[in-house]
């Protein structure tokens, strides 16, 4: 029988959980930094997903012996954002509004964790699952990025309420890290890296309606 968690908030990462936005990411970042004979694949790019987009592309760099200095770092930056707006077509996972719903309506805190950046956050999330959120953290509303526990704890604090009340939602090793860091339980979905990627997770489903399995939707 599986066990059914009582959160009193869900905490969900966007990119890959909410959005399936992951593959554009992956050719964003591809197509930026291919002119500087850099080359990612999408495991490069996919299990970094969470992490600040300045952090994942100094280690882009440096990981070829290119040192990331301040123009660089803006000039491929600046290239890659145009990429991903040219390519990007907004799809949500089929589940994703159901579930967000049916967990608002029971009661539960709702909460947003991702490295983008606010002012893409609401670009990229339809207005009616962007106001579901309660709180919404971005990678520009913290110090320290996935997987430091600052943005869960984040959270939490601003849904004033404990860790341990708290169940995350994640698809990216990096966010699970940051979730159990911050001692959070955690369901992983495997929607962008096999199962086996997703170890440390309390939990793993291989999409997000699954969820309900563990709470109460």
């Amino acid at each position: 029988m599986k066990k059914i968690l009582k959160p009193k908030a869900v905490i969900f990462d966007m990119d890959g959980v909410i959005v399936d936005s992951m593959p554009y990411h992956f050719l964003a970042w591809y197509e930026a930094l291919r002119p500087y004979g850099v080359r990612v694949s999408c495991f490069d790019v996919y299990a970094k997903e969470g992490e600040r987009w300045s952090k994942s592309l100094r280690d882009f760099l440096k990981k070829e012996g290119i040192a990331p200095s301040r123009k660089l770092l803006s000039e491929i930056f600046i290239f890659r954002q145009k990429i991903f707006k040219k390519y990007f077509k907004r799809f949500i996972f089929k589940d994703a509004e159901r579930v967000l719903c049916a967990l608002k309506k029971r009661g539960y805190l709702l909460s947003l964790v991702t490295g983008t950046p606010d002012y893409e956050v609401k670009r990229i999330l339809p207005n009616k699952l962007y106001r579901i959120f309660n709180s919404i953290i971005a990678g520009n509303n913290v110090k320290k990025g996935k997987p430091h526990p600052e943005p869960y704890l984040k959270a939490a604090k601003m849904l004033k309420v404990s860790p341990r009340e708290c169940v995350v939602i994640e698809n990216a090793p990096y966010g699970i890290e940051s979730a159990k860091r911050a001692r959070m339980l955690c369901i992983a979905v495997s929607t962008s890296l096999p199962a086996e990627f997703l170890n440390k997770a309390d939990f793993i489903v291989d999409k997000l309606g699954k969820i309900a399995q563990f709470i109460e939707v």
